[in-house]
C-alpha cells in the first residue's frame, strides 16, 4: 500500500499481520484522495481503514509544509467512542508521534481547560459535533483554512443523538474544499443526508450483506421465561460457573441496571454497572480495566433509551420532567453509548437480559464480537434458535432467587444510584487529578464494589451442597433423575428439609 515505515511498524506491534476486508478496499481508495461512503458490519475494522490513510497523509505533507495545523477532524457520537478513537490513533502513530498530535475533545470539562491542547494545533482533532462546535464558537479551533479530510464515524447515530443542527452549523466552519469519510454499520436516512451534505461524487462500498459473523464465530439462542426466572437463569448461570468468561449483560434502563447488580451481590457475584448517569472519565476507566481483566461482569444499559430521549418532544410534560430530573439527580449524557463502536475485549458471552427493541441494537450488542456464546431472554417468543434448557433442573435454586428479589426494593435500588453516582463522582475528579502522576494507583480503583443498599443475606452467597450434586445428576443423565428431581422438589418447598436431604439423596 506505499505506507511509511513508521506506520507499518505501529502495524506489526497491533500484531495486524494482514488487513480486514474493509482496510484493504478502504485504505487505497482513501490514499488516492477520494470521498468515501463506507457500511462494514461493526467489529470489522473500520477505525483503522480511516485512521491509517489520514496518518499516512499527513506524514506526506509535513515532508513539504512545516507549518503545524489541524489536517483532520474525526466526529463521533458518543464520548466513549472518541476515547476509543484516540487510543487507537495513538497506538497506530507510536513511532510518530512528536510529527503527529492527537487530541480528543469529546470529555464535557470546561472550554478554557481544553483550550490550550487546541492553541498546539493537534495535526487530528476527535470529538462529538457538540463539542467541536462550541470550540469553533469559542474560536479555540479554526479549521476553515487547514482542513484536509474529515471523518464522520458511526454515521447512522449522529442524528438519532441529536447532532443534526449541531453537525450543520459545524460545515458552516469548514473549508470549500476537504476529503470526507462517512462510516457505518448500516445504511439509513440519515446516512443519505450525511451523505448528500458531506460527500461530492463518493466511492460507495458495501462490503458485506451480513451485519454478524457466521454461526462459526457466533452462537446465538433464547430462552422464553418471564421476568423472575430472567433473574434466576442470570443467578445459576453465573453463579455455578454454567457460562465461562467475561460477560456483557445488557438491560433496558438504569434502574434495571442497579436492580440487576444488587441482585447479583446477594450472591456474592460482583459486577460493574455502565449507563449514562456515571462520570465519562469512570466509564472510560471501566472500560478500559474490564479489557485489562479486571471484571468479569458488566451490567450495560445501551444507547436506545437515550436515542428516545433525544428524540422526545418538546411538550410541556416533558419540560416538568426535564425540571424534575434537575431537582431529583444528575441527568442522563446524551453523548453516551457502549453497545456501539466501543471495543470490550475479549467478551465471551452476551446475555440480553432485556431484548433490544430493534434489530439494529441487537447487532451492535453482538456484531463486533468473534466466538461469542449470545443468550436473550425474552417474555415473548424470539426468532433465534431456542436453547434447551430445562427449567425444573434449577427449580431447587428459586426460593432462593425470590429471598435475594424481596431485599432488591424500589427504595433500595434508588439509593443504590445514588451512592454509585457519588462515589463515581469523587472518583472521577481522582481520575483527573492524582492518578494523572501516579498511574500505578490507578490500577487500585475498582467499580464492582459492593454498594449494599439492600440487606445482604450471608447465606445466600453459598450454594448448598445438595443442590449442586442433584444438578450434577442432571447434567449426567444418571439412572436416579427422578429421584433427584423429588429431592429439588421437596427441599424448594420445604427449605428445612435440605437438612436431611443426604439420607436419601443417591448422589450422596
Amino acid at each position: 500500500m506505499g505506507l511509511d515505515d513508521r506506520l507499518l511498524k505501529a502495524v506489526a506491534d497491533l500484531g495486524w499481520s494482514k488487513p480486514t476486508l474493509i482496510q484493504e478496499k478502504v485504505i487505497p481508495l482513501a490514499l488516492d484522495g477520494k470521498d468515501l461512503l463506507a457500511r462494514a458490519r461493526t467489529g470489522s475494522g473500520k477505525t483503522a481503514s480511516y485512521g491509517i490513510p489520514v496518518i499516512q497523509r499527513i506524514l506526506a505533507s509535513k515532508q513539504n509544509v512545516r507549518e503545524q495545523d489541524v489536517r483532520a477532524l474525526i466526529v463521533v457520537p458518543t464520548k466513549e467512542l472518541g476515547h476509543q478513537v484516540q487510543i487507537m490513533m495513538r497506538q497506530l502513530t507510536a513511532y510518530c508521534s512528536r510529527d503527529i498530535r492527537v487530541a480528543d475533545i469529546s470529555s464535557k470539562v470546561d472550554l478554557s481547560t481544553q483550550r490550550p491542547i487546541l492553541m498546539e494545533k493537534p495535526d487530528v482533532v476527535v470529538g462529538t459535533p457538540s463539542r467541536v462546535l462550541a470550540h469553533l464558537n469559542a474560536q479555540n479551533l479554526v479549521l476553515r483554512s487547514s482542513l484536509e479530510m474529515l471523518v464522520v464515524d458511526e454515521a447512522d447515530l449522529i442524528f438519532s443523538f441529536g447532532f443534526e443542527s449541531d453537525l450543520k452549523n459545524l460545515l458552516c466552519h469548514l473549508p470549500n474544499i476537504y476529503q470526507s469519510f462517512l462510516m457505518s454499520a448500516t445504511f439509513n436516512e440519515d446516512v443519505q443526508t450525511l451523505k448528500e451534505l458531506l460527500l461530492h461524487n463518493p466511492v460507495i462500498l458495501k462490503l458485506q450483506g451480513s451485519q454478524l459473523p457466521d454461526s462459526s464465530q457466533l452462537q446465538q439462542y433464547s430462552i422464553k421465561c418471564e421476568e423472575e426466572d430472567k433473574f434466576l437463569l442470570v443467578y445459576t448461570l453465573l453463579k455455578l460457573c454454567l457460562v465461562k468468561g467475561k460477560t456483557l449483560l445488557f438491560v433496558g434502563t438504569v434502574d434495571r441496571c442497579y436492580r440487576l447488580k444488587l441482585f447479583l451481590e446477594q450472591f456474592g457475584i460482583p459486577a460493574c454497572v455502565l449507563n449514562s448517569e456515571l462520570p465519562v472519565q469512570s466509564r472510560c476507566h471501566i472500560i478500559a480495566q474490564f479489557n485489562q481483566g479486571f471484571y468479569d461482569y458488566i451490567i450495560a444499559t445501551d444507547e436506545q433509551s437515550l436515542t428516545e430521549t433525544a428524540a422526545e418532544p418538546q411538550t410541556t410534560a416533558g419540560k416538568e420532567k426535564k425540571k424534575t430530573q434537575k431537582k431529583g439527580g444528575k441527568a442522563k449524557d446524551k453523548e453516551y453509548g457502549v453497545s456501539r463502536g466501543v471495543d470490550f475485549q475479549n467478551v465471551a458471552n452476551v446475555i440480553n437480559f432485556d431484548f433490544p427493541k430493534t434489530v439494529e441494537s441487537y447487532i451492535h450488542r453482538v456484531g463486533r464480537y468473534l466466538f461469542l456464546f449470545c443468550l436473550c431472554l425474552d417474555e415473548t417468543n424470539s426468532p433465534l434458535k431456542p436453547y434447551e434448557f430445562k427449567m425444573e433442573q434449577i427449580e431447587g435454586f428459586r426460593y432462593r432467587c425470590r429471598d435475594a428479589m424481596r431485599s432488591v426494593t424500589k427504595q433500595a435500588v434508588k439509593e443504590a444510584r445514588l451512592k454509585e453516582i457519588k462515589q463515581e463522582l469523587l472518583n472521577s475528579e481522582k481520575l483527573k487529578t492524582y492518578f494523572e502522576d501516579n498511574p500505578r494507583d490507578l490500577q487500585l480503583l475498582r467499580h464492582d464494589k459492593d454498594l449494599h443498599p439492600a440487606v445482604v443475606k450471608p447465606h445466600l452467597k453459598n450454594v448448598p451442597e445438595y443442590l449442586s450434586k442433584c444438578r450434577i445428576l442432571y447434567e449426567h443423565k444418571l439412572k436416579f433423575v427422578s429421584l433427584a428431581r423429588k429431592c429439588l422438589r421437596v427441599c424448594s418447598h420445604l427449605p428445612l428439609v435440605y437438612y436431611t436431604c443426604g439420607s436419601f439423596c443417591p448422589h450422596t
